[in-house]
């Protein structure tokens, strides 16, 4: 990539495509073969939870997923009608905040199951922890799971019931014994919700297996790689050169001058920094392509700039640098970064305007 079109921002953008945020959740659910509750939570893992969610609607979602109840708010301004749930765990303190903007709740503990159920407040959803020891109801606390199906047999409201895969990803063994302890509670229980669920992303690998009442794809959505499934490119991070310099050797770049040059050569100086998301840690170890090419990241990060060596590649004030996305995988920058495509959409800041496409 060169040149971008003439309505590109002057410094840094994200590039959206919706439409392969869509052919990403319709590859999903074919593999899963349940309905979709997909996540938005985190405004869309970065990208945008309104567009994303508007994008959706042309799958017919059971609902989406958020993770506080302003976000959930958010979607429900924005006129999204379907069913949001809220999976940080409900405090008692919120019950009227969310029946009044019709958000269901995750419950994962009895206060807060006895005050939603007093307040007849309405459809909710339980957390059963099989491993995550995140939130929810301990699935081998005998006691604990006995009081819940007391409280549960006739509750109104009472919608789902889920748990959450701690290594989907990487451990089928450990994947089916988790299920399995989900199965032993819902048995105890002796009763069952409309709604069962357990698969976030990662689980459509193993298609049918975990596909239960619903799905809830999250990262494969927005391009990130999970286990053996490597979804359609969603996001490309891109931003401009600034300024380009030809250095010599004994010349030094960035803070604490820790890149030396050891041969001639030309630095193009990128408007964009840790200010708008780029980790510091890509400092002497991320790439960017840049005019088709890819090109080191050197010396560190700055706040607004980063430093890329071109060699003698003719570079122009101008052209455009492609941070992810391009020729440089998500999954791989964030790997170059020591963390994961999760943190990398997520950490991108207001100031990056985001730019929408749809797709066929």
């Amino acid at each position: 990539m060169t040149k971008s079109n003439p309505d590109a921002p002057d410094r840094a953008w994200l590039d959206v495509d919706l439409g392969a945020i869509v052919r990403n959740a319709r590859h999903f659910q074919e593999l899963i073969g349940s309905p979709l509750l997909p996540m938005v939570k985190a405004d869309g893992y970065g990208l945008g939870a309104v567009p994303v969610a508007r994008a959706l609607e042309a799958l017919d979602p059971w609902g989406y997923g958020v993770a506080t109840h302003d976000e959930g708010t958010r979607l429900r301004g924005a006129g999204i009608t379907r069913p949001l749930l809220v999976f940080t765990p409900l405090g008692t303190r919120q019950i009227e905040q969310f029946r009044a903007d019709r958000l269901r709740p995750v419950i994962g503990d009895l206060p807060a199951l006895d005050a939603w159920l007093a307040a007849v407040a309405g459809p909710f959803h339980i957390e059963i922890d099989t491993g995550m020891s995140r939130a929810g109801f301990r699935w081998h606390d005998e006691a604990l799971i006995s009081a819940l199906a007391g409280r549960l047999r006739g509750a109104a409201g009472w919608e789902g019931i889920f748990t959450h895969f701690h290594s989907a990803d990487s451990d089928e063994p450990a994947t089916r014994e988790q299920a399995e302890s989900f199965a032993r509670v819902l048995a105890a229980i002796d009763s069952r919700p409309a709604l069962v669920h357990a698969a976030s992303s990662a689980a459509a690998q193993y298609r049918h297996t975990f596909g239960a009442d619903l799905a809830r794809p999250g990262i494969y959505l927005y391009g990130g790689r999970t286990g053996s499934l490597q979804p359609e490119a969603v996001a490309t991070l891109c931003a401009r050169v600034v300024a380009v310099r030809r250095l010599r050797p004994g010349d030094t770049v960035s803070y604490g001058a820790e890149a030396n040059i050891e041969a001639d050569t030309t630095i193009a100086t990128i408007g964009i920094g840790y200010g708008d998301g780029v980790p510091r840690a890509l400092g002497g170890r991320g790439l960017v392509e840049l005019r088709d090419s890819i090109v080191p990241i050197v010396g560190r990060v700055t706040m607004d700039m980063v430093m890329v060596d071109v060699g003698d590649m003719p570079v122009t004030i101008g052209d455009v640098a492609v941070i992810f996305g391009g020729l440089v995988p998500l999954d791989q920058q964030a790997a170059l970064a020591g963390t994961i495509s999760y943190e990398l959409l997520t950490m991108l800041t207001p100031r990056v305007p985001r730019r929408y496409r749809s797709g066929p």
